[in-house]
């Protein structure tokens, strides 16, 4: 496979292959949200950003509908996304704590993506549209190769970076439990660390709160990984 990051990237963003969820971008980026009305979306699928020689990769889910699919930049736009970019610039992993658009000057020190490329109604995608994005998933993990650590923001993240796996290695996922912290060796040595959903329902209730991720951050930053 030989393939850059900006090929692959492009490949993402003309990506019209699951017609559900096609139907579904261009119905948000026409209807809007009111406060965004006069904006334009991004209205695509969206690739991930970050430096491509980090040792560090972030997985989310999908683009946010008011968010990722209005700005084009993943976890950009969204309350997920601000909490996130808060805590990665406390740990050091970023150049600015905010994240509002394409043209906003952040720098990372680490990669972010999702696993699922477009918005997906009610944010239940398929699993054959969770499939079909599978190909972008295996085209980030061979480019993005000095990467040693998978973060999976959210329980959903975390089952399919398992069933990537799965699809490539012997491995059960019954050794595998989601729960926020928690470290597991894969088998092709990278290390998979698993993250509570930096969402506002998870904020509320107390589940996280800025010092429990941004901990979670610096500690993935200090790992060292042969």
């Amino acid at each position: 496979m030989k393939i850059s990051l900006d090929n692959l990237n492009q490949t993402i963003t003309n990506c019209s292959k699951c017609p559900r969820l096609v139907a579904f971008r261009k119905k948000i980026s026409k209807e809007k949200r009111k406060q965004y009305r006069n904006q334009i979306y991004w209205g695509k699928p969206t690739p991930g950003f970050g430096d491509k020689k980090s040792k560090i990769i972030i997985f989310g889910l999908a683009p946010a509908a008011h968010g990722a699919t209005r700005t084009g930049r993943v976890f950009t736009g969204d309350k997920s996304g601000d909490l996130l970019f808060k805590c990665l610039y406390k740990a050091g992993l970023s150049n600015q704590s905010t994240s509002t658009d394409i043209n906003d000057g952040l720098k990372l020190s680490c990669f972010i993506t999702n696993v699922l490329k477009c918005v997906p109604p009610g944010d239940k995608p398929d699993l054959k549209e969770l499939l079909n994005c599978s190909k972008f998933l295996e085209g980030e993990l061979y480019i993005l190769r000095e990467a040693k650590i998978l973060v999976t923001i959210g329980k959903v993240a975390f089952d399919e970076i398992l069933k990537f796996y799965q699809r490539k290695y012997s491995l059960d996922k019954k050794n595998y439990i989601f729960s926020h912290g928690k470290k597991y060796k894969l088998p092709d040595g990278k290390l998979l660390v698993s993250s509570y959903h930096t969402s506002p329902r998870n904020f509320n209730t107390g589940l996280i709160n800025e010092r429990k991720i941004t901990n979670l951050f610096k500690l993935v930053k200090k790992l060292k990984i042969n």
